[in-house]
């Protein structure tokens, strides 16, 4: 038996208590380290939780390149086996974008060497997600010395927002910059003012009114397009706009381009508590309106004028006009019309007056009437007031109102029945003619009477099928002694119809009737075409023409006589001409003082004799020569007319005056024929003059003819001998006891004055002397 002693039980026990000590330590700080190992790993799992789950994801890249990434990082971009290098970051479809991995490595080079952080979206290869790379220097706690922590975070969503933004501000922009140019490019002065109502922006149409530099310069000035200060300036609008927040318009005088305008100004409050305007020239308004106002009264003045009544009705169905004629038709008085009375009371008024027609039930009669006021579109009846029959147009007016017309057709229906009554007696009328008679009108037959159908044997059905012009011309084509005329009859009625010329013409039948066709336009535009018939008419013509072809031959005879016998008396005249003047110029022994003046007389004698032979003979050759053409000199011819009769005139003492206007000028013609009118006419009026008588040849002219005129004082002539003087020989047998024949001088002249075309005229009265008057054309 082993025997201890108390001190090294002592201390044995103290050893053990010293053991059991620690271990009681040790497993309280086992139990500690256990439990905040566990905290530890709780913390870890959770903040693995939020960074697996968090919209970043971190890589770590070390200094010597090598990477560091979840596999969440490596799903967003498509690696199959997480990369180890930076350089892997693309590649094989996978990763970054080339050009993206690119700028990583140069902002990841940049941080791990100067320190600075950055932020880069990049988009991953084959895929929409685009990601936002936040980089900084590794935090020591990372134990990555020279190492960068480089945040991807998922900004597909906000990128697409951020590009839809985008596009929204770049649609806003371009927007915002068409406005401004619309603005700009506005005709009409645009402004914009601040909170305090100063002027912000003006366009160029502001500018151009104010008569600014530019905008700029105009914004600076504070130049306001309308004159004036305090409540009744240009301000006044914008204020009231800004602080009641509603537009406001007025209209306020201004001078642009040194003429008086008046602008209507519009001021629009903005939400950003400005306010924007702009002016609207209404001058031209303002004189059209009061255009207008005058047009009305000139209107009301008009319609106070016209025979028809007239009443005008505003839009509450009030009368605010009505004419005179109005008054007298329905007995209305001036002083009732004063209340403007309504459209019922009106109608009242009317029915009392006896002024309506009559009807069963009234009050839905003038229902209908008021119906007149909305109607779409004029409205027209008639109404019959006993033996007045009144046209009434009611016409809705665009303001609301009613415009009611009353015309009295009383006359009109007279005229209708006297037009219908017209209309019988014209088919009696052309039923009655002897003529046949037919109406053309759209080119088809219309009217016909009972002549023109025998006239052409046309078959009753045939003329009430109303043929055309070319059917009635084919029908008519064998019917005619030459079937082409019947195309005359178709020109006719066109001539009349479309051009509205009368014409006419001649067409034979085949059984040797003649008709003489006329076609004539009436005023309706048709072509009245009659017939009539000329079949002895053209018998009779053909004898007559029988007849006067033998007169002409037989005159051509008596012409032909006449001249050889002018021709037979010239020679023994000569001879009788010859043998007197020896005797008077005493060859034959001196003659008495009685023989001297028989050989004067023989003398004078013979020269009238050969005056009218020479008469005869330019009556007979003259007729259808040919006249020389060539200028002739009026005064001259006049002149040497004047100096051959000279001697006459004096030898009877009569005064022989020419007188020349200066105007008489030349003619195209014959000269000797010219000189041979004026010396006959001279002629003429020295033999019908007295002694110390007067004879005056008067010359003048226009553009158009030349006028010679011979006047005499002489004892005139009676009316019957006025009118054959110009007739050839029949004057001589129509002289009378105090009348001297006029001899062949004035038919003479006559036919020289109408071969040049030209006029002659002889006046004269018993006891008046002779006026003759010639004009010669120019041309």
């Amino acid at each position: 038996m082993i025997h201890i002693s108390q001190a090294s039980a002592v201390v044995a026990g103290a050893v053990l208590a010293l053991l059991l000590i620690g271990a009681v330590w040790a497993l309280y700080l086992g139990l500690r380290a256990r439990a905040e190992a566990v905290a530890i790993a709780d913390a870890n799992a959770r903040l693995s939780a939020l960074v697996s789950g968090s919209p970043a994801q971190a890589m770590l890249v070390r200094a010597d390149g090598r990477l560091e990434l979840p596999r969440r990082l490596g799903d967003w971009l498509g690696f199959q086996q997480l990369p180890r290098e930076l350089a892997e970051l693309s590649g094989d479809g996978a990763g970054l974008l080339p050009e993206d991995a690119e700028a990583l490595g140069v902002r990841v080079a940049a941080a791990q060497k100067a320190g600075k952080p950055f932020s880069l979206s990049v988009r991953a290869c084959g895929s929409e997600r685009a990601l936002l790379v936040i980089g900084e220097r590794a935090p020591q706690a990372v134990n990555a010395p020279g190492g960068v922590v480089l945040w991807f975070l998922d900004a597909t969503e906000s990128q697409a927002e951020i590009n839809r933004l985008q596009r929204e501000a770049t649609r806003l922009r371009a927007a915002f910059d068409a406005l401004t140019a619309l603005i700009e490019a506005a005709p009409m002065p645009m402004w914009y003012r601040g909170g305090d109502l100063r002027l912000l922006m003006v366009n160029s149409a502001y500018v151009e009114a104010v008569e600014g530099k530019d905008a700029e310069d105009v914004v600076a000035r504070g130049l306001e397009l309308v004159e004036g200060v305090g409540l009744g300036g240009p301000l006044a609008n914008a204020a009231i706009a800004r602080d009641t927040g509603e537009p406001q318009t007025a209209a306020m005088p201004a001078t642009i381009g040194g003429k008086r305008r008046m602008l209507r100004l519009h001021d629009v409050p903005l939400p950003t508590g400005g306010v924007a305007g702009f002016a609207v020239d209404i001058e031209e308004l303002e004189q059209a309106r009061g255009g207008l106002k005058r047009f009305a009264a000139a209107q009301r003045a008009m319609l106070d004028r016209i025979s028809a009544g007239v009443a005008q009705f505003g839009p509450d169905r009030s009368l605010i006009f009505s004419n005179q004629p109005f008054r007298r038709m329905f007995a209305v008085k001036n002083e009732w019309l004063a209340d403007r009375p309504e459209f019922d009371r009106v109608l009242d008024r009317m029915r009392e007056a006896n002024r309506l027609p009559e009807v069963r039930d009234y009050p839905a009669w003038k229902a209908e009437r008021r119906e007149w006021f909305v109607a779409p579109d004029a409205v027209e009846e008639t109404w019959s007031l006993g033996a007045t029959h009144l046209r009434v147009v009611a016409q809705p007016l665009p303001e609301g109102g009613l415009l009611l017309l009353f015309e009295d057709r009383t006359q009109q229906f007279e005229l209708q029945r006297e037009h219908g009554e017209m209309q019988q007696v014209r088919t009696a009328t052309l039923e009655s003619l002897a003529e046949a008679v037919a109406v053309f009108g759209k080119g088809r037959l219309q009217l016909w009477n009972r002549k023109f159908r025998q006239v052409w044997d046309f078959e009753d059905a045939f003329l009430d099928g109303h043929p055309q012009v070319q059917q009635l011309v084919r029908a008519a084509g064998p019917r005619l002694a030459k079937s082409a005329r019947a195309e005359v009859i178709g020109d006719l009625i066109r001539m009349a119809a479309q051009d509205r010329q009368s014409r006419g013409s001649s067409i034979a039948f085949a059984d040797g009737r003649h008709f003489d066709i006329t076609a004539v336009p009436l005023p309706d535009g048709n072509a009245l075409v009659t017939m009539l018939d000329t079949t002895d008419h053209h018998r009779a013509e053909r004898a007559l023409r029988d007849r006067n072809e033998a007169l002409e031959a037989a005159d051509r005879v008596k012409t032909a006589f006449v001249a050889n016998m002018s021709y037979e008396l010239r020679t023994p005249l000569t001879s009788i001409k010859g043998f007197a003047e020896m005797l008077h110029g005493g060859f034959a022994g001196p003659l008495s003082a009685s023989g001297g003046e028989y050989a004067e007389a023989i003398l004078v004698s013979v020269e009238r004799l050969g005056l009218l032979i020479d008469d005869v003979l330019d009556l007979t050759q003259s007729e259808g020569a040919p006249l020389e053409r060539a200028p002739v000199d009026i005064e001259i011819a006049a002149q040497n007319a004047a100096e051959a009769v000279a001697p006459l005139a004096k030898a009877k003492g009569i005064e022989l005056v020419v007188e020349d206007a200066g105007s008489a000028g030349s003619i195209t013609g014959d000269a000797r024929r010219i000189r041979q009118v004026i010396e006959h006419l001279l002629r003429h009026a020295v033999a019908a003059t007295p002694e110390q008588g007067r004879v005056l040849l008067h010359l003048d002219g226009n553009q158009r003819v030349a006028r010679v005129i011979v006047s005499d004082n002489g004892p005139g002539m009676s009316h019957e001998a006025a009118a054959g003087a110009f007739d050839r020989f029949a004057q001589f047998g129509n002289a009378r006891g105090g009348e001297r024949a006029t001899g062949l001088g004035l038919p003479l002249a006559r036919q020289f004055v109408e071969a040049h075309r030209g006029r002659i005229e002889l006046i004269s009265e018993p006891g008046e002397g002779t006026l003759v008057t010639v004009e010669l054309p120019r041309k």
